[in-house]
């Protein structure tokens, strides 16, 4: 069984900023900030209370953002992405039960895996686009370019750890197809509201992921 991919939606640099957001209406200036530097993929971690809701916000009033959820781990959270308006999800591992509860709620997917032997339990389940995490913790681009080989059909984002100096040599891999990371939005930045430091950050993002 195949199931929907989020590589064909992907418009722009293949960067997706991981986002832990407290309130909807600092969501919003976030996600404007992003797409405002070139980073239109955004990915809203289910860490925090008000998570649902920013994803929600971000959906109906920034036009340009095409916005997941990330972190799912319960079966529920699935029908709950799709009804906040996220076009895709995320979890950082993968079960049968979360398997199922994907392919009911019909957007793409990318479930987490760090082996090999992972990424073959979710093949045997129909996805083609994985989540390698924690990235950097299990090998980086080495790791990505030994599975390469193994798995030519498979296509992964990884994420964790990674920074802007990753950038370039993972984006060159043929088995990448975007890269996600939280460095791009640190704390103190959001919480201070410095929103043309967030659109700097992502415009140097942008530039290094086409160049």
């Amino acid at each position: 069984m195949t199931h929907p991919r989020l590589e064909p939606s992907l418009s722009g640099p293949r960067i997706v900023p991981v986002l832990v957001l407290d309130e909807p209406d600092t969501a919003v200036a976030l996600a404007e900030a992003l797409v405002a530097g070139g980073l239109t993929t955004l990915e809203v971690t289910l860490r925090t209370p008000a998570a649902l809701a920013c994803a929600e916000a971000i959906a109906a009033r920034v036009p340009g953002a095409l916005v997941g959820l990330g972190t799912l781990i319960r079966p529920e959270q699935f029908a709950q992405a799709r009804d906040a308006g996220a076009r895709f999800v995320v979890s950082p591992g993968l079960t049968d039960r979360l398997a199922e509860a994907a392919k009911t709620a019909g957007l793409p997917y990318l479930p987490g895996i760090a082996t090999v032997a992972e990424a073959l339990i979710a093949m045997e389940h129909g996805f083609r686009e994985l989540k390698f995490f924690p990235a950097m913790l299990n090998g980086g681009a080495p790791a990505l370019r030994g599975m390469a080989p193994l798995m030519p059909e498979i296509r992964f984002c990884p994420t964790g750890g990674l920074k802007a100096e990753h950038v370039k040599e993972i984006l060159s891999l043929p088995n990448v197809f975007a890269l996600g990371g939280t460095w791009l939005t640190p704390a103190d930045a959001v919480k201070e509201r410095r929103w043309s430091e967030i659109e700097r950050l992502a415009r140097e993002a942008s530039a290094l992921a086409q160049g």
